[in-house]
């Protein structure tokens, strides 16, 4: 049994003052073979800790159904951080932000029309006090009171930046408590006085997040926490990207000077990140800070660039900020474990496809509805959804009015393609005119990833409201649910009917030997998705500025891999390139 607590200004591990020197590592952004890999690479750069987000979406995908197997084996991942020999913070807060869906909150609480998140909701309460009397079950085995690695947890995440809601944090506060998390609880929130005013709970420690003047961040701190150990949860020593940006890079000098100012004063910190990884599948969130129309989508990259880059390949910054460590504290000689191979298995001929709307009776069930309906209120986590409706004819011309349209809809009229309609673009118009007999309204919805921070996170995806032709709504839906989950069912000797129609595309990449890690090269690929061996490795967008798609060696197999790409704008690639190196913008 250990203790991990806090007397006076310092952190105090089973007696003794110890600083912390943590960087964040997601396990739901590395498949489990290589986390032993990037752990390992963590200590050799002198760090004692270990620092993860717990995203309950990944754990209780539908209500009630929990998962902690695969890259959700938050036990697995935290026993290997033991292995490797690190402390472990654990933040399993609700809400993460973290850049990743929903921040972590599960799609399905949005079906509740009346649903009110992160604060003193009991239907909210009630759900996350469900989730927490199985996940801290998991935990509490591996806490430092019970002889484990885990340290410390964290009641919520940045609220200040959300709320004030003190009776939510309390009763957080009072469930993790009640479930035996009987390890040091803290908050973490930025260094500005209404940000430490709405996130911090009595007699819970508080420490900052921020990327520069460490100095002026803990002054602000000290107003409201006269006494007690400084810490910065997240030191932002890269950022993120999204869809449409340039990539996001910081000076690794920079980054490691702000490093040392934070040990000269005697600090604990944890990078945010030291890993950043990878947005598998459909796990991306998305910013919106002035209204809901601003919104920015992230990639599927999430490189981040910090000391280890999105393959785990030690970075520039990884040296610098172990060079600065090394005067603070005795490191040993560097050893790193072997590098992962990597391989260009070059161009690969794409031999079949299947037409999206050919497909939609295998790939889903209809549901008719008078309105369209939000993916939530149809069960629907993620993916893209397809409504349809006849429309009556003759009609004049009139715009088409999706009302509203979250995130990117791609509109089709009989067998034509009519174009796009975007959510944060207002300026893109549609207008039709209906023949007489009239014709089949098809409307594909992409969701794109919800808000995970700010004040527009109720974010629900699909239609939202309605469709109007002109000032008129339409009504009678057929509705297509398309997670994409199973892209095996797919049948591809069935032909296509109509050319102008998304299409999956099949390829086969041959493997002699033991795979390597490879990176897929999407550039001259319009937008979509990719399934490798059925695993979906997540969005592509010739809006940059990512270009490549990440592919670890466990996904790949010695022999035959299937490659499926769904392309929303089909323009008749024929070929799919695998290079040795990413292209992140």
């Amino acid at each position: 049994m250990g203790q991990f607590v806090v007397e006076n200004n310092d952190f105090m591990l089973n007696g003794s003052s110890i600083r912390l020197l943590s960087g964040a590592l997601h396990y739901f952004r590395v498949v489990p073979e290589y986390w032993r890999d990037r752990l390992l690479k963590l200590k050799a750069c002198g760090f004692n800790t270990v620092e993860t987000y717990v995203p309950w979406n990944l754990h209780e995908p539908k209500k009630g159904e929990f998962n902690f197997e695969g890259m959700a084996d938050i036990v697995r991942f935290v026993r290997t951080a033991e292995e490797v020999g690190l402390h472990v913070i654990v933040r399993p807060s609700p809400y993460i932000c973290a850049e990743w869906e929903f921040g972590g909150l599960p799609a399905w609480l949005l079906a509740d029309s009346g649903m009110k998140i992160r604060c003193n909701h009991k239907p909210f309460l009630d759900h996350v006090d469900a989730y927490y009397d199985v996940l801290l079950a998991e935990l509490k085995p591996l806490l430092i009171t019970n002889g484990g690695p885990i340290i410390a947890m964290q009641i919520e995440n940045e609220y200040g930046s959300y709320g004030n809601d003190k009776a939510y944090l309390t009763h957080l506060k009072d469930k993790m408590i009640a479930c035996g998390m009987d390890v040091l609880l803290f908050t973490s929130d930025g260094p500005e006085h209404f940000l430490l005013q709405g996130g911090m709970v009595p007699g819970v420690l508080e420490t900052v997040n921020f990327g520069s003047r460490a100095a002026e961040a803990f002054e602000k701190l000290r107003i409201y926490q006269p006494e007690g150990p400084l810490m910065c949860m997240e030191f932002w020593n890269g950022w993120f990207d999204h869809w449409g940006e340039e990539h996001h890079t910081r000076d690794a000098e920079d980054a490691a000077a702000n490093f040392e100012e934070m040990l000269s004063l005697g600090a604990s910190v944890n990078f945010y990140m030291f890993h950043g990884g990878t947005n598998f599948g459909f796990m991306s969130g998305a910013n919106c800070f002035q209204d809901d129309h601003c919104y920015e989508p992230t990639i599927t990259s999430y490189d981040y660039d910090v000391p280890l880059n999105e393959s785990g390949e030690p970075t520039d910054k990884f040296y610098k900020v172990r060079e600065v460590l090394s005067k603070y504290v005795d490191l040993p000689e560097l050893q790193l474990p072997s590098p992962i191979p990597k391989a260009a298995y070059g161009r690969v001929t794409v031999q079949q496809a299947a037409g999206l709307f050919d497909q939609l009776d295998r790939l889903s069930s209809p549901i008719r509805t008078a309105a369209p309906q939000t993916m939530e209120t149809l069960g629907q986590n993620d993916g893209f959804i397809v409504y349809e409706s006849n429309i009556s004819g003759p009609r004049g011309e009139s715009e088409l009015v999706i009302q509203d349209c979250h995130d990117r809809a791609l509109v089709f009229l009989g067998d034509e393609y009519l174009g796009i309609i975007e959510r944060w673009d207002k300026s893109a118009k549609i207008s039709f005119e209906v023949p007489a007999g009239g014709a089949k309204l098809r409307i594909l919805v992409e969701n794109m990833g919800r808000i995970n921070y700010g004040p527009f996170m109720m974010d629900r995806k699909g239609i939202t409201e309605g469709v109007r032709h002109g000032n008129a709504f339409l009504f009678d839906w057929t509705s297509y649910c398309l997670p994409l989950d199973n892209v095996s069912v797919l049948d591809f000797d069935a032909g296509i009917s109509a050319l102008q129609q998304p299409k999956f595309h099949k390829a086969e990449l041959h493997i002699e030997g033991e795979p390597a890690d490879t990176f897929l090269l999407m550039d001259k690929w319009n937008k979509g998705v990719v399934y490798c061996n059925g695993f979906n490795l997540g969005r592509y967008w010739n809006k940059g500025p990512q270009q490549t798609l990440y592919i670890p060696a466990p996904l790949l197999r010695q022999g035959e891999n299937e490659f499926i790409i769904f392309e929303l704008h089909d323009e008749g690639q024929k070929e799919l390139i695998f290079t040795d190196q990413p292209i992140l913008g």
